[in-house]
């Protein structure tokens, strides 16, 4: 579990296929800038909001092995470029965010990326099955970023981006077209789940 507040951007150096057969790949991600003495073979980090798993450390970052479901149904991870990075959660540790799995429920694509004084002005189209699970005023996951919605239209959202956000995610390099992980509240999918049972 994550909080979306990102710890460092890191870089993915490296994609080397696995010889599996299976279509896996593996990362190498640079990851100096997240400080590594804490972690662990088998440990999560989020990368660009995606649950990734350490198998293997060196000097300056870690290797991360991919499906090809993941990167079927994600975008970031099949070519060299920065990544947003951000540790587990400890149970102690403040939720300066909100809760994200890091699991991503569809991809988006950027429809505006406008400056408003020093902050920019992000509009995404998501995916329609996501639609129902985007509220104004809610959070939203993007590139494993913890973000607030300001409008809602259909499956079109906006948000509103500070400067501090831009200089340290990979959000500040975002432009028109590009595609960007999702990942909609838990509590929106929990209650959707509860509601369906009592109409039955």
């Amino acid at each position: 579990m994550f909080s979306g507040i990102i710890a460092a951007v890191g870089r993915i150096t490296s994609i080397v296929d696995r010889a599996d057969g299976a279509g896996t790949v593996r990362l190498t991600i640079d990851a100096e800038a997240l400080g590594l003495d804490d972690v662990s073979i088998g440990d999560s980090i989020a990368c660009s909001g995606i649950c990734l798993t350490v198998v293997a450390r060196h000097d300056h970052g870690f290797l991360v092995d991919v499906s090809p479901e993941t990167l079927a149904c994600t975008t970031g991870l099949a070519e060299p470029g920065p990544v947003n990075l951000e540790k587990a959660l400890r149970l102690a540790d403040r939720l300066g965010g909100h809760l994200v799995s890091g699991h991503v429920d569809g991809v988006g694509e950027v429809l505006r990326f406008a400056p408003v004084g020093d902050n920019r002005l992000l509009e995404i189209r998501a995916p329609q099955a996501l639609a129902r699970y985007i509220a104004r005023k809610g959070s939203i996951a993007v590139d494993g970023v913890s973000l607030t919605t300001n409008t809602v239209t259909d499956a079109t959202f906006t948000i509103n981006l500070i400067p501090h956000t831009l200089a340290a995610t990979t959000l500040g390099a975002l432009q028109v077209g590009r595609s960007v992980n999702l990942e909609v509240d838990l509590l929106a999918r929990y209650c959707e789940r509860m509601l369906s049972y009592q109409n039955t």
